[in-house]
């Protein structure tokens, strides 16, 4: 075998948009199958030119066709099909957040682990090289020792009527954007925060966080201070600030909305340098994942890490909720 073959479970517009057309980009897989709850599915599998349809979940996993499937659900569904998956031996590429809580990201990475299935979260940004040059930079000592790690992700979220975001159930702008800072900080740094102090503006009706702020103390000693939001103009960024420099990252979670282009902009002193680093990350993402199915390797992005950001998020929520400081454990 030298192509995995996908199935998708789900039409959300992220996987018609992003997925489905990367699998078709990448030099080692295909997509073989798409399943959703309505009969939409059948015009969503020809506008793709994909194979085979199926109106439920569970008639895509009886396909012994299918290798692995990519899972875009809502949150709060990602647990349900993620098991059902693994369980009848389909690899997992699951959207982020992975689950709604570090319990049931521990139950799923279990699970997969004893059907003997690969199982990553999809945070496809990890996967632009921008991201390992910043951490070569960090590395050189150019920056000096770092002190500070700030994140912005955020979008001006305007058409929320009905909007699976704002259900109490797995909504809210941590789950849905500040997700993706937290992993970075983790990420970037190859360091765990110790302890969080976190707050956040709800939303009257639906009581989910439209915006949220983290302020946050790691291990290494440096400290971190993330925002994201669904009040505030397009952001994706993160900085880092040293001793003797710091390097601003643009477009950090999303360069696919920049032509796949990311900045590192390193500054010491008054010398400023650019560097332009190009990336396709969602094929990036699925040939990784491939690879790792095909030569039984483990995913980069490993089950043990999910769990460890899913710590930090309930430690979030929980600052929030109790408006104290909350330690986190490793």
């Amino acid at each position: 075998m030298d192509k995995i073959r996908w199935g998708i479970l789900g039409t959300a517009n992220i996987a018609r948009a992003e997925l489905a057309p990367a699998i078709m980009r990448a030099s080692n897989a295909e997509v073989g199958a798409i399943a959703s709850r309505s009969s939409k599915v059948f015009e969503v599998a020809n506008e793709l030119s994909i194979e085979s349809a199926y109106e439920s979940y569970d008639e895509l996993l009886e396909d012994d066709e299918i290798d692995a499937v990519y899972i875009p659900l809502p949150n709060h569904l990602h647990k349900e099909w993620v098991i059902k998956a693994a369980r009848k031996g389909k690899h997992v590429l699951c959207e982020k957040p992975a689950s709604l809580t570090t319990e049931e990201a521990r139950e799923m990475v279990q699970v997969c682990k004893d059907s003997n299935v690969k199982f990553m979260e999809a945070f496809m940004y990890q996967f632009h090289p921008q991201h390992h040059r910043v951490r070569s930079i960090i590395a050189s000592g150019e920056i000096g020792e770092v002190m500070l790690f700030k994140s912005s992700h955020s979008f001006y979220f305007a058409e929320r009527a009905n909007d699976i975001r704002m259900m109490k159930e797995g909504g809210g702008s941590i789950y849905d954007v500040g997700c993706y800072s937290i992993h970075a900080m983790r990420s970037i740094l190859r360091t765990e925060p110790v302890e969080v102090q976190a707050y956040a503006e709800l939303d009257p009706d639906a009581q989910v966080d439209v915006s949220a702020y983290s302020f946050l103390k790691l291990e290494n000693g440096a400290k971190a201070v993330l925002d994201c939001s669904f009040d505030m103009v397009d952001r994706n960024e993160y900085e880092i600030v040293g001793t003797k420099g710091s390097i601003k990252v643009p477009f950090a979670f999303r360069p696919d909305h920049n032509g796949g282009l990311g900045h590192v902009i390193v500054q010491t002193g008054t010398f400023k340098r650019e560097e332009k680093i190009y990336g396709d990350i969602y094929r990036m993402e699925v040939e990784h994942f491939s690879r790792a199915v095909l030569e039984d390797l483990e995913p980069a992005y490993s089950g043990a890490s999910t769990i460890q950001n899913m710590r930090v998020i309930d430690a979030c929520y929980e600052s929030i909720r109790t408006g104290e400081r909350v330690k986190i454990k490793r």
